[in-house]
């Protein structure tokens, strides 16, 4: 992570620098922005990734308990024949 002075700072440096690595600007010695890079992704993705009930459900979905590749192979062999 590249910490920058906002008094240094320019819009070039920080566009050369933010798909690299993260950009913290500081202000009178104290974070003042976070700038990160997108590129690559897409709207969907930028979207959830800043989606506080998103990441309350994946938080949900990790606390429960999960099954083996062979169970889920048994499950959907059972839904087959029926």
């Amino acid at each position: 992570m590249k910490t920058i002075g906002i008094e240094q700072a320019t819009l070039d440096m920080c566009m050369e620098n933010i798909q690299q690595e993260r950009v913290v600007l500081m202000r009178n010695g104290k974070p003042f922005a976070l700038l990160v890079g997108v590129e690559g992704m897409d709207k969907e993705q930028l979207e959830l990734g800043s989606s506080a009930k998103f990441w309350k459900r994946v938080e949900k979905w990790r606390k429960e308990k999960t099954i083996s590749r062979a169970e889920l192979e048994r499950r959907l062999d059972e839904i087959k024949e029926k």
